[in-house]
């Protein structure tokens, strides 16, 4: 298990050591927030329950209303005693997000920014495929990673969301695709910050959406996506689930990979592939490589077959990313006639790879750029 009190000081000094403007530390209050009632899985609810003198059967009825019937506060629970709605009033809150923004492209992709119950903003964003209705999530208001291509660095790490407030990201999505009659089918745990810094409430969230109980989400409708935390990589393979796992990696050397982000100051590439390779070998299932694009750095056809050499031999697919652009940062997307030789170079080589398409480019489609837009105090 990882001493995450050493975990966090090395995040932290790597990020400060590549930003090469070192800052004195000042220890953050924990935030008092009222706990998310979307926090719980079933056996916790049922638990609470019992220690608060009702019966644990409510607990299937709590889920049933929260999960099926969407509701929107504690009173609309009409099955339940007064004297239980009163307590779970007082214990949890039902809603912690409220839309400040909801932008909907005009290729069906719609962006939403949350405001949570402390002031602070994320962003949260549907996307529309021929095989359903995929939603992705953020993981924690800002980040501490500091990859140099990223809208969601700007201004580092804010606080970690609770499991509930992840949760209720996709509930709130749900409930505006009700109106339409549709159903979210896939999750993406891609949104601002890094799954694998805030691992606990992440694991707690895949098992509420997971649930037969809760939205019943398979597993393999679900991605989780990390920047290269290798304990957690471990960790994660070590659970065993069926749940897709996807790395970003936007370079095929260590010079590069470091130059775009910082996590690979701690965690050197080599290590990296090997946790890649043990996550795979663990669980028979293929990692998916997730790599930006950008414009003279990292996209040439020798690149590419760098990249090739590197994964050659691992269960895997790459997913190729032209980035959008991201005022605040310099780097330009690839051309078109370039990311289609670089797909090229890599499926002579053997590599399975994909293009990923782009969507939602008319609504600051980048991760963390609405936020860093539209709330620019929390990304200075």
């Amino acid at each position: 298990m990882v001493d995450q009190e050493k975990f966090n000081e090395r995040i932290n000094d790597l990020v400060e050591e590549a930003e090469e403007k070192p800052v004195r530390r000042v220890k953050k209050e924990k935030p008092n927030l009222k706990e998310s009632i979307y926090s719980l899985q079933p056996h916790q609810l049922e638990e609470w329950l019992k220690e608060n003198g009702e019966k644990p059967f409510r607990a299937a009825q709590i889920f049933d209303w929260l999960y099926n019937k969407r509701v929107k506060t504690f009173e609309e629970m009409s099955n339940l005693s007064k004297g239980l709605r009163e307590k779970l009033t007082a214990n949890f809150a039902l809603s912690t997000l409220s839309t400040i923004i909801k932008q909907e492209s005009k290729d069906g992709t719609i962006k939403f920014l949350f405001q949570l119950q402390d002031g602070y903003s994320i962003e949260t964003v549907l996307m529309r495929h021929e095989y359903g209705n995929s939603v992705c999530v953020t993981t924690q208001v800002g980040c501490r990673i500091g990859c140099t291509f990223c809208a969601s660095t700007l201004g580092g790490l804010k606080r970690h969301l609770l499991a509930g407030e992840i949760v209720e990201q996709v509930v709130k999505v749900q409930q505006t695709l009700d109106e339409l009659g549709e159903r979210v089918s896939h999750i993406v745990i891609m949104g601002i910050g890094e799954p694998f810094d805030n691992y606990d409430a992440m694991m707690n969230f895949l098992k509420v959406i997971n649930h037969e109980k809760g939205l019943n989400i398979g597993a393999r409708h679900i991605t989780v996506s990390t920047s290269g935390i290798v304990p957690k990589i471990y960790q994660f393979a070590d659970e065993q689930l069926q749940i897709n796992f996807a790395v970003s990696l936007h370079a095929p050397n260590q010079e590069a990979r470091q130059k775009l982000m910082p996590i690979a100051r701690a965690y050197k590439l080599e290590e990296l592939m090997e946790a890649v390779r043990y996550y795979t070998k663990k669980t028979g299932r293929r990692v998916s490589f997730e790599y930006g694009l950008m414009s003279g750095e990292n996209d040439s056809v020798e690149i590419a077959e760098e990249l090739s050499a590197l994964i050659k031999g691992i269960k895997c697919h790459v997913n190729l990313i032209p980035v959008n652009y991201v005022p605040e940062r310099d780097y330009v997307r690839t051309s078109r006639s370039q990311i289609f030789a670089f797909e090229k170079t890599l499926k002579k080589n053997g590599i399975n790879v994909t293009i990923r398409r782009e969507q939602g480019s008319d609504i600051a489609a980048a991760c963390g750029q609405l936020r860093a837009q539209e709330r620019s105090e929390e990304t200075r």
